[in-house]
């Protein structure tokens, strides 16, 4: 299971980072809101762990704006604040549940499966592309020629790219999401796993193609007959 975790408190979100990861869920952290709705609007997640005090866009602005588009994605709110009022404020704006710092690991680990129980049957989780598809439940990319389980790294920029089809992602937007933005990672890592994932499309003889547009990033084009693949 994804999740998204927007926290502005690095401590704070390295630790949680440590407890969900440990627990097998598959996290990506942010440190602002407006950061937060740029990654929901280009993957996929099953739930989003958001505090509401936070720069450039706070929390209930970020989750009136989901609601507001009709994204259902379960949202579990942090809080330092206690009062009732702030707690049915976030309630109202559509969070599923919320939780008051501080908390104890074990009640995190399960208000989250409390709001997020049965929605993997609710949400779609196969992305398509051409003759392509990406399970996000298995992590596999099949075709009518084959298929393949990727690897974490491959199957994210997968993910990213076929749920952006044809939108130039920045080499740098890879790096930071996948990598994260403390990683000692150079850009070149990128283009060694866009290598990787050529070869797989190859294989299973893609209808599309990932097309490179120099110093600037990566796309995922649908091939015409005329056009071949390069």
């Amino acid at each position: 299971m994804k999740l998204l975790l927007a926290e502005d408190e690095k401590d704070l979100s390295h630790a949680l980072l440590t407890i969900l990861t440990r627990s097998n869920y598959s996290v990506d952290p942010v440190y602002d809101g407006t950061e937060a709705l740029e990654y929901l609007s280009s993957a996929h997640y099953d739930a989003l762990i958001l505090d509401i005090m936070m720069p450039k866009t706070d929390g209930l602005a970020v989750l009136r704006k989901l609601r507001a588009q009709g994204n259902p994605i379960p949202v579990l709110l942090l809080t330092a604040k206690s009062e009732v009022d702030d707690k049915v404020a976030g309630l109202d704006a559509g969070a599923n549940d919320y939780l008051t710092k501080p908390f104890a690991p074990k009640e995190l680990l399960a208000r989250i499966r409390a709001m997020t129980r049965g929605q993997s049957h609710a949400m779609d989780s196969v992305l398509k592309a051409g003759n392509l598809q990406l399970n996000l439940a298995t992590f596999e990319l099949s075709s009518p020629s084959g298929s393949f389980r990727l690897a974490n790294k491959e199957f994210q920029m997968m993910e990213l790219m076929m749920a952006n089809p044809k939108n130039l992602i920045p080499t740098e937007r890879f790096l930071e999401k996948i990598w994260g933005y403390d990683s000692d990672a150079e850009l070149n890592v990128v283009w060694v796993y866009i290598s990787y994932l050529r070869k797989k499309l190859a294989s299973l003889q893609a209808n599309v193609q990932i097309k490179a547009s120099r110093n600037a990033g990566y796309s995922l084009e649908e091939l015409t007959p005329a056009k071949g693949r390069e």
